[in-house]
């Protein structure tokens, strides 16, 4: 269980239900504001050259805006509340690298084994329609990443990596994690929950099960080291070797499928590597969040 003693008091009584219903308002009128501005603007997500601005509105309208006004309305000192006021430590920051890396090959495995999942015949046409949503995704992905110039890849950095990440964290971990932590549920059932909402949302759920174990580690980073920056420095680190492998890839320098696969066995062997990394992965996480904990992670 948290420890609340550092956490701001809330301005009023009320019950998670409440406070997410005003998150989804707030959300849902950042949704409409985005899409005005972007009549206005002329913008549309059809046509790449408008994709990032799009992408920057909705994630500080529909995001980061309503996540920061909720946690005020509710709470005497947001940016308390959201563990936005403590510094990331080394220790975590460490961790969060050193996961990313060692997981790298245990996640590909997972993406593929996760988009080789099938549904009976009797869901058919669910399945049709969540295939139709990955490409979707996929192409928009693709299409944002592409080019191999050097403002490109400053440009994804910045919009791919890390407003996409600071939103996302901001929204998910910092507002929705929170109000249930803060409000004295179950930990593990505040991350688990939230993970689930931030993978579904993203409505590509042929990549279901690895993002919502990314949104848990996220969870589980903020709860160790109490403080929102350090799983948003994860979530940047993790978009950002996406942005630079396919970078890299366009520029001829590296092969951006060969990164991917790395963990999937070529043919239909066990997967030891894939193993191998998922057992390191776990050793890690059990041992330095040892040590994170210990003088409360300070």
């Amino acid at each position: 269980m948290e420890n609340t003693t550092d956490f701001a008091q809330p301005r009023f009584k009320s019950s998670p239900a409440v406070k997410f219903l005003i998150l989804f308002a707030l959300a849902l009128a950042g949704l409409i504001a985005c899409s005005v501005l972007m009549l206005i603007c002329g913008l549309n997500m059809s046509r790449v050259a408008n994709m990032h601005y799009v992408i920057t509105l909705q994630d500080v309208f529909a995001f980061i805006i309503p996540a920061v006004a909720t946690m005020a309305i509710c709470y005497f000192k947001p940016w308390k509340a959201m563990a936005l006021s403590k510094a990331p430590s080394w220790k975590g920051i460490l961790v969060a690298v050193l996961v990313c890396a060692a997981s790298m090959p245990a996640m590909n495995w997972l993406v593929e084994w996760n988009k080789g999942i099938e549904l009976p015949k009797a869901l058919s046409g669910l399945e049709e329609w969540m295939r139709v949503m990955e490409d979707q995704g996929e192409a928009i992905t693709k299409s944002m990443l592409h080019g191999s110039s050097v403002f490109t890849l400053l440009i994804n950095l910045l919009v791919v990596a890390f407003i996409a990440g600071l939103s996302e964290e901001i929204l998910f971990r910092g507002s929705m994690q929170r109000i249930l932590t803060l409000s004295g549920r179950n930990v593990h059932y505040a991350i688990w929950l939230v993970a689930i909402v931030f993978s579904a949302i993203h409505m590509q759920f042929y990549g279901f099960v690895p993002r919502m174990l990314l949104g848990a580690w996220n969870g589980y980073l903020l709860v160790w080291t109490r403080s929102l920056w350090v799983p948003i420095i994860a979530h940047t680190l993790n978009n950002g070797i996406v942005v630079v492998a396919t970078w890299l890839d366009s520029r001829g320098i590296i092969s951006g499928e060969e990164v991917d696969t790395i963990g999937i066995p070529a043919d239909a062997s066990f997967p030891w590597l894939a193993m191998c990394s998922a057992l390191v992965t776990i050793i890690l996480i059990i041992v330095f969040r040892k040590w994170i904990l210990k003088n409360n992670g300070n």
